[in-house]
C-alpha cells in the first residue's frame, strides 16, 4: 500500500441555463465578491474576504480549538481548497488535518476504516453514496441546517446551487446526508491543431467519432484514450456511452439492464474505439492515464470529465494548453445524448467525535465565497454565481465552460442514481468494469462480457 499524503492545515435531472448562472453572478457581483481575474481571486487575503464570511449570522468560533481529520481523493477539489483552508482556521479557530489517496485506494480502504465504527475521519469525500447511507457511515445533515447557531440560510443561498447538486443532497427517504463538492459532466476534448492537419470536424455521431479516432491514430498518436482498467470507478464514462445508447445499468425500476441490446451495443462500440485507435497497455488506464496521456501529447481525443480542462489548459501541465477544443458526447443514431454526470460530495461520519466543527467546515468550504476562491484556480465548483465568475471563465476557458454546462443539462441524473446510489453500487461497478476491461483489451466480446457481468450483479442483489 502506497503511504498516504498527510499534512495539518491550518496552524501556519438536471435543469441548467446561462442565464440562471448569469443571474446567479450578478447578485453575487453586487456583493462586492466577483474577481476581475483568476490570480486576483486566488490571491485573495483573508483581511480582503473574511468578512463575507463573517457577515454570516453564525457562531464560527463555537467550535475554536478543536482538530478535524478531512479524508480526500487526490483530485482538483482537494488541490483547490487545501491552500484556502488557513483562512478556515482563522475564521474559526478549528484545524484540519488533510489525508489524501489515490481514488483506487481510497475506494478500497475508506469504507474498511467507517465500518469499524472508526471516529475519525470526520469529514470525507463520498463515492459509493449509496452504501454509506445505507450502511449508517453517513450523518444526516438537516438538523445542522436548522440549528441558528451553526448555519444562516439567508447567507447560504441554497438557490445558487445547481439542481442536480441538490438532488444529490437527498437519499430516497428525503434527508439529505451529503454536501456537493464539484460539479462534472463528460465531455469529448481533442487537440485542434491534429484535427485541422487531418481536414476533420469535430464528430458529432458515435460514428464519426470512431472515423475521426481511427484517422488520428498513428504510430506517435493514439488516437482516443478512455478508462479500461479492471475497477469499478473505471466506469463512469462507458456509463455514459451506455445512457447515450439509449440503455441503462440498473434501470429506473432497479432491474439489472447491462446486458440489454442497447447496453451491448454502447459497449461494442467504446470498446471498438480503443481496440481501433487506444493507445498500448489501455488495460491499466484510469482517468489519470488518460489525462496525462493527452496533456503530453501522446493522445489525440479524450472522452471523460469536464474538470480535466482545468489541467489541460495549464500551460506548465500540458502541451496542449490552448490547441483543445471540447464537445458534447456524439449521438448514438437518433437517441438523446445522455452524458454521464456527477457531483463529487462530503459528509460527515456519523461516528465523528467533532460533528458541530465538521459542519462547520463543510458550510464554509462550499460557501459562495469559497467557491468563487476555489473556481478561480479551476475548480468546477456546484453554485452557480461560480461558474460565471471571471475567475473561473479566465482559468477553466469559456469554450469548456459552456461544453460543461451543456452536458449537465443533457445528464439523466435518475439512470446515474439507479446505479451510482444503489446500496450495492461498489460491486455493481466492480462487475461492470471486468467486463470493460475484457471488451477493450479483445479478451472477451461485448455481449459475453456483459452477460456474465449482469450473471454476477444479479446474484450479488439476490445474496
Amino acid at each position: 500500500m502506497k503511504q498516504k499524503n498527510h499534512f495539518l492545515v491550518g496552524d501556519a435531472q438536471t435543469s441548467i441555463s446561462r442565464r440562471k448562472v448569469l443571474k446567479s453572478a450578478s447578485a453575487f457581483a453586487g456583493a462586492g465578491l466577483l474577481a476581475s481575474s483568476a490570480s486576483r481571486a486566488w490571491a485573495a487575503t483573508f483581511e480582503e474576504v473574511g468578512p463575507q464570511w463573517a457577515s454570516a449570522d453564525i457562531d464560527w468560533m463555537s467550535q475554536a480549538g478543536k482538530t478535524i481529520v478531512l479524508n480526500a481523493v487526490q483530485h482538483p477539489w482537494t488541490d483547490a481548497i487545501t491552500p484556502l483552508i488557513p483562512h478556515f482556521t482563522e475564521l474559526t479557530g478549528i484545524n484540519v488535518d488533510v489525508q489524501t489517496q489515490s481514488e483506487t485506494e481510497y475506494t478500497a480502504e475508506l469504507p474498511v476504516k467507517l465500518g469499524t465504527g472508526n471516529p475519525t475521519p470526520d469529514v470525507y469525500m463520498v463515492w459509493a453514496i449509496g452504501q454509506a447511507i445505507t450502511a449508517g457511515w453517513l450523518e444526516p445533515l438537516d438538523g445542522f441546517y436548522a440549528n441558528s447557531q451553526l448555519s444562516d440560510a439567508s447567507w447560504w443561498n441554497d438557490d445558487d446551487l445547481f439542481p442536480s447538486a441538490r438532488s444529490f443532497q437527498k437519499w430516497s427517504d428525503g434527508i439529505r446526508y451529503l454536501m456537493p463538492i464539484t460539479a462534472e459532466s463528460q465531455i469529448l476534448f481533442i487537440n485542434q491543431p491534429l484535427l485541422e492537419e487531418k481536414g476533420l470536424s469535430v464528430p458529432t455521431t458515435m460514428d464519426g467519432l470512431m472515423d475521426t479516432a481511427v484517422a488520428l491514430h498513428g504510430d506517435d498518436v493514439a488516437g482516443i484514450a478512455m478508462r479500461a482498467k479492471s475497477t469499478g470507478d473505471s466506469t463512469w464514462p462507458a456509463g455514459g456511452f451506455i445512457f447515450s445508447f439509449g440503455g441503462a445499468i440498473i434501470d429506473l425500476d432497479g432491474n439489472v439492464a447491462i446486458n440489454s441490446p442497447e447496453a451491448v451495443a454502447a459497449m461494442d462500440a467504446y470498446g471498438g474505439l480503443l481496440h481501433k485507435a487506444g493507445p498500448v497497455g489501455i488495460s491499466s488506464y484510469q482517468w489519470v492515464e488518460c489525462l496525462n496521456d493527452y496533456m503530453a501529447g501522446a493522445v489525440a481525443m479524450g472522452c471523460d470529465s469536464s474538470n480535466f480542462a482545468t489541467d489541460i489548459a495549464n500551460p506548465d501541465k500540458s502541451v496542449v494548453a490552448g490547441k483543445t477544443v471540447y464537445a458534447t458526447l456524439p449521438k448514438a443514431g437518433d437517441m438523446p445524448i445522455k452524458p454521464n454526470m456527477w457531483h463529487w460530495n462530503a459528509g460527515i461520519n456519523s461516528s465523528s467525535a467533532n460533528k458541530d466543527a465538521a459542519w462547520l467546515f463543510l458550510q464554509w468550504a462550499e460557501s459562495m465565497p469559497t467557491c468563487l476562491l476555489s473556481s478561480a484556480a479551476g475548480l468546477a465548483t456546484p453554485r452557480a454565481s461560480a461558474w460565471a465568475s471571471d475567475g473561473f471563465q479566465n482559468r477553466f476557458g469559456a469554450q469548456a465552460a459552456d461544453t460543461a454546462l451543456s452536458s449537465l443539462k443533457a445528464g439523466d441524473g435518475d439512470l446515474f442514481k439507479a446505479t451510482w446510489f444503489h446500496p450495492k453500487g461498489p460491486q455493481i461497478l466492480d462487475a461492470f468494469g471486468i467486463a470493460l476491461n475484457q471488451i477493450a483489451t479483445g479478451a472477451s466480446d461485448a455481449k459475453s462480457a456483459m452477460d456474465a457481468a449482469a450473471a454476477k450483479i444479479e446474484a450479488d442483489l439476490a445474496g
